[in-house]
């Protein structure tokens, strides 16, 4: 062996080794029961990256910092009462966003981010993605409420891509290009995900346009299966690397990459020349797995591959923007990271204890499984439902002796108000992305298409329950109407008016509902 084959092994063996003990220390804190609010200095994921050799080129997160030193802005907000801006920092230096600043900003209007700044230096920031081959633009931007949660104690917000949202950076440094190793974590809520395309993470065409095989490497998460797909019926992590989601080195279907829903994910794609993997992982706790690591596709065009570096989140590389997702946060790297530099990632993101923010206090948990229970005399055996012949949303006998589908219509996932975070819209278990809402007052399933109107008709404002049992759901744009079943069709209703739903009697009864556990 050469001198300078020694010493490449040598600063291997020393990476290794750093990126081992980063790992124990870690998780000797975890089990020590070390406070998540506050993150060790030099323990951060950059910090380990970094100590493992492979540096990151791009850190963006909008819940805390990935470096223990930053003390910058994570992410801007544009309030829709004058247009006004306001960045959103650390709470201290490698600490936790300051949520309240951007509560205290937004207050009495809305909000959307319009830019989520790159951590490392190099000014990779993520803004409204522009128009593509396959779709117009510019993207919408993501609505700055819509996705809370918790991040080490500290109350934070998430990215919350419904279909039509998008950001990109086509002018960016550091990031691999062509055949170029590289690395990218993201932590995504395992819940929010449809069949669209593609709701990705990662290295993407600079043109906005599909240039062929080989030209994108990028985290995806969903359930389409156009192109690759898992086992089970998904959602699956998997690469995109244009005109082609891959869940391993063939085209189609690959066993060894699992359905995967965690509250919160942790997904992981790395790529080099003739390498690539795979790896995910529960956020909340654990460690990673490997659903896959070998070639790379026999196929023409990504081998070697052509990566031409722009940053995607939430569209495909061609802006192809039909996808949904929630992003907490995520880096890309300069280089081919070890497993055990990974690892010990995958150990601070367990430390940071994501958990679901509050709902307005009612016990209405976002990301959660529910079903609705009627409580009207009459009726207690009956659930909300959507009725999938029609999208009509009804109230039904649901049992344990109920088909799956039956049960599965009947199960609703909690997700923060669309239009409102102190509010909750629902979001149903058996049809990604679609959601209740209300049209001439009746309810009906339907697809978000982004806009304020279905946004605020989709957002229903918990309050104690009208009869004293459960709770009542007011409709945002409409305060004093209410869901009701009416003839075991499914409203908003007034107490009094014109409709024969909005009749006197029983509207107590009738708006009053128990959360019940999910059936699906």
């Amino acid at each position: 062996m050469s001198a300078l084959a020694q010493a490449h092994v040598h600063r291997q063996f020393r990476r290794w080794a750093l990126a081992f003990l980063a790992a124990a220390a870690l998780i000797a804190g975890v089990l020590a029961g070390t406070s998540p609010a506050s993150q060790a200095a030099g323990s951060l994921p950059c910090d380990i990256y970094a100590s493992g050799g492979t540096p990151c080129v791009a850190a963006h997160s909008t819940t805390r910092a990935l470096y223990s030193a930053y003390n910058g802005s994570l992410y801007q907000v544009r309030r829709a009462s004058d247009n006004a801006t306001q960045n959103i920092g650390v709470l201290s230096a490698g600490g936790y966003a300051d949520a309240a600043a951007q509560d205290s900003f937004c207050a009495g209007t809305t909000c959307v981010i319009t830019v989520i700044y790159d951590q490392s230096g190099r000014g990779n920031n993520l803004t409204q993605a522009p128009a593509g081959g396959a779709a117009g633009g510019p993207d919408n931007l993501a609505s700055a409420t819509a996705a809370p949660t918790i991040a080490g104690g500290h109350k934070a917000y998430g990215v919350f891509v419904a279909p039509g949202t998008g950001y990109r950076n086509d002018h960016t440094s550091g990031i691999a290009t062509g055949d170029s190793p590289e690395g990218m974590y993201a932590i995504l809520d395992g819940t929010h995900y449809n069949g669209g395309c593609c709701f990705d993470y990662g290295n993407a065409e600079t043109s906005n346009n599909d240039t062929g095989n080989g030209h994108m490497e990028a985290i995806y998460f969903g359930n389409i299966k156009v192109w690759g797909y898992g086992a089970g019926n998904g959602p699956w992590v998997m690469a995109d690397l244009e005109n082609g989601l891959f869940s391993g080195v063939n085209a189609g279907y690959n066993a060894n990459d699992p359905t995967v829903n965690h509250r919160y994910l942790t997904a992981m794609v790395k790529g080099g020349p003739n390498q690539w993997a795979i790896r995910g992982g529960n956020a909340q706790s654990g460690g990673l797995s490997t659903y896959y690591s070998g070639a790379r596709p026999n196929v023409s065009g990504y081998n070697p591959m052509h990566k031409e570096g722009a940053i995607i989140l939430g569209i495909g590389g061609d802006n192809s923007k039909g996808s949904a997702g929630t992003f907490y946060e995520g880096v890309m790297t300069s280089g081919y990271p070890s497993d055990a530099t990974e690892n010990a990632v995958q150990a601070n993101i367990n430390s940071v204890n994501y958990g679901s923010g509050s709902t307005g206090g009612t016990g209405l948990t976002p990301g959660s499984r529910i079903s609705l229970q009627a409580t009207t005399s009459c009726c207690t055996a009956d659930y909300v439902r959507h009725d999938d012949s029609d999208n009509n949303v009804v109230i039904s006998g649901i049992t344990s002796s109920s088909s799956a589908t039956d049960k599965g219509d009947a199960t609703w996932i909690v997700r923060a108000g669309l239009a409102n975070s102190a509010c909750v819209s629902f979001e149903s278990a058996n049809q990604a992305g679609h959601y209740l809402r209300h049209s001439n007052y009746q309810l009906q399933l339907a697809t978000s298409d982004g806009t304020s109107l279905f946004q605020q008709d989709a957002t229903f404002c918990p309050q104690a329950g009208h009869n004293g049992q459960g709770y009542s759901f007011a409709s945002e744009n409409y305060p004093d109407r209410s869901i009701r079943h009416y003839a075991y069709t499914v409203y908003i209703a007034s107490d009094g008016g014109a409709n024969a739903f909005d009749s006197s009697t029983l509207w107590n009864d009738d708006t009053s509902w128990n959360v019940a556990a999910a059936w699906s």
